[in-house]
């Protein structure tokens, strides 16, 4: 009989909608993953673990489960609904034999000692059927996540907004007058591009301009008085790194997130004024048209009765979340937290997006305690949290009863093959597409959490957190070679 979870699962009951299916199916990997946990015997007897290293290769490199944008190439067939994830996750906890504290402890003790590793280091597994801790080294302290706190900031925006949730970007005139407000929503993931990756998903400025300029034909307008509205965030946009290839200033309101060149996801070169930038591409979109607009548009805020004229949304916050998470997305991370900021009436801004997040996951009993979240992302230093919440946090999107937290283990990249993780696992390493964790690598700080089914078909769920690190390489090397050692084991 399954051991109840060290942090209660509530029996999954009734109809399951689309984006619970949509949730479930988003990556075969995750299924796979799942399901193997009810199948009788060795994973491999069933030629799983081929079947997941297959469906990983034939992915683009940097794709994942961000199944969204795709512009070449076939998808996997389509994978088994939720229920059969729903059912792997829920089956009885003996199917497959789950590893022993001390078994783990003999092979994972020795890794965690690697000097590599830094001065501090934390570490945790978790069985995921039955929710028990089978492996632990200080846990429960607080250390800097780096990028794994997105994983905290998905959690927290699928719960408090909800996995279907859209955000709108649209347009409103002020009544009686040519006063035209393009209003941002704060959707990270609006484009101005006419083609390119993400751009027949993403809410496009191209698209509202044409909306936009049909609705003010039909008021007999051909020239408008052009200003944006930002007025949804509050406090500095600027991140406290200050600026940097890494974020673009938060804005409710930007396009293709302030990047100034091709690029989708990484490194970029930023502008200083992504709202404004925005506004000036709406403006010539609108001229295409047939629409003047008067001078260079500047900041306002829309009153109360300003009348709509077009929208444009977002694609589901789950999908979001799995674009967040493979690419370890700041923009759309900082995005996120804003939005479950604004659900908890929370001013929008680092510090109410944080208070947020926090109250949010407090809210689904998860051990917050101690936690400081200074924002969504991880680039600041003074977050802190522990592997202990890294690991619940994993336990909670696996919870059979939460389906709409389901993206955030399908966007976990997949190791050597994508993401975050398309370069860090070797062709032979026997975590090749079987591993699939959220990166965090900051300067002395690097961290992996995420699923790994081991050799005997158990899903385990795992945080390694380390701080002081010297050797970059080293330290993420060694990382990875502790979540193969979990994929490659039976450990009873």
């Amino acid at each position: 009989m399954a051991k109840p979870s060290a942090f209660q699962r509530p029996r999954f009951s009734g109809t399951l909608k689309t984006w619970q299916l949509t949730a479930g199916a988003a990556a075969f990997g995750l299924v796979i993953s799942a399901g193997a946990v009810a199948a009788a015997g060795p994973w491999d007897s069933s030629g799983q673990r081929t079947a997941e290293r297959e469906w990983a290769a034939a992915q683009e490199a940097g794709g994942g489960a961000d199944h969204e944008g795709r512009t070449s190439g076939q998808g996997p067939e389509a994978a088994p609904s939720a229920p059969a994830v729903l059912a792997g996750l829920g089956a009885p906890a003996g199917t497959a034999p789950k590893p022993t504290d001390r078994a783990l402890a003999d092979v994972l003790d020795p890794l965690l000692k690697d000097p590599a590793l830094g001065p501090k280091r934390s570490a945790v597994v978790l069985d995921a059927v039955s929710g028990k801790r089978v492996y632990d080294k200080g846990a429960g302290e607080e250390l800097t996540p780096a990028s794994t706190i997105k994983i905290a900031t998905a959690v927290a925006a699928l719960s408090a907004v909800g996995p279907d949730h859209r955000i709108t970007t649209r347009t409103v005139v002020e009544p009686d007058s040519k006063d035209l407000v393009l209003i941002g929503g704060g959707d990270p993931t609006l484009t101005a591009r006419k083609d390119g990756r993400y751009t027949d998903t993403a809410a496009n400025l191209r698209t509202l301009a044409e909306r936009t300029a049909h609705a003010l034909k039909d008021r007999d307008i051909d020239e408008v008085r052009l200003s944006y509205d930002t007025s949804l965030y509050s406090g500095p946009p600027q991140h406290p790194i200050g600026p940097n290839e890494n974020i673009t200033p938060v804005s409710a309101l930007m396009a293709d997130e302030g990047r100034l060149d091709d690029s989708t996801s990484g490194p970029a070169p930023r502008s200083g004024d992504p709202a404004g930038d925005a506004a000036k591409k709406f403006a010539g979109f609108l001229k295409d048209h047939g629409i003047a607009t008067q001078a260079e548009p500047g900041p306002t805020k829309a009153s109360e009765r300003a009348e709509s004229l077009a929208d444009v949304s977002s694609p589901p916050l789950s999908a979001l979340v799995e674009r967040m998470l493979t690419h370890s997305d700041n923009d759309i991370a900082e995005a996120l937290a804003r939005q479950t900021a604004l659900a908890a009436k929370e001013p929008a801004g680092f510090d109410g997006a944080g208070d947020a997040v926090r109250a949010e996951l407090a809210g689904l009993k998860l051990p917050v305690q101690d936690a400081e979240i200074a924002d969504g992302s991880g680039l600041d230093r003074a977050d802190r949290i522990s592997a202990e919440l890294l690991a619940a946090l994993l336990d909670r999107a696996a919870d059979p009863g939460r389906p709409e937290l389901r993206p955030v283990l399908t966007g976990l990249p997949v190791a050597g093959f994508t993401g975050t993780l398309v370069d860090r696992y070797p062709k032979e390493s026997p975590g090749t597409g079987v591993v699939r964790a959220k990166t965090g690598t900051l300067t002395g700080v690097n961290t992996l959490a995420g699923t790994v089914v081991d050799a005997d078909g158990r899903l385990l769920l795992f945080a390694f957190m380390t701080t002081g690190t010297t050797d970059p390489r080293a330290a993420q090397s060694a990382l990875d070679h502790m979540a193969s050692t979990l994929a490659n084991c039976g450990c009873r």
